[in-house]
């Protein structure tokens, strides 16, 4: 994997991403936030270690919200989409479908205004 690829992944806007990269990068997210969010239930309340857990969960709920918004961007990108639909996958009960059509719908088989290629920024 290229230097940076990862960095590219979540925080990068140009280029386009698979399904798939968007779908685990998506799960990977939710994974990370879900465990902070389990170990913060499991500390005692007041403790030092609840205070650490709530502070790493909202650090890594921040970090996923602009992760998703990049994520979204590239994806749409991938099928000859403006970035600017991202936003649906903020609106309740619309994200949900926003993020299954994402899922499922195929990109662009060659290049388009976006990247020569999947998975990679535009060069």
């Amino acid at each position: 994997m290229p230097k940076g690829q990862i960095a590219w992944l979540f925080f990068g806007f140009s280029g386009r991403v698979s399904r798939a990269a968007f779908f685990l990068a998506g799960m990977l997210l939710a994974v990370l936030q879900a465990f902070a969010l389990y170990r913060f239930t499991l500390a005692p309340e007041g403790s030092g270690a609840s205070g650490m857990w709530a502070l790493l969960f909202w650090g890594l709920f921040f970090v996923s919200v602009f992760s998703s918004v990049a994520l979204g961007v590239k994806r749409l990108h991938d099928f000859g989409k403006p970035g600017i639909f991202a936003v649906a996958l903020f609106i309740p009960m619309v994200s949900i479908l926003a993020f299954i059509v994402l899922c499922l719908y195929p990109g662009d088989a060659g290049a388009n205004e976006y990247g020569d290629r999947t998975n990679a920024p535009k060069q």
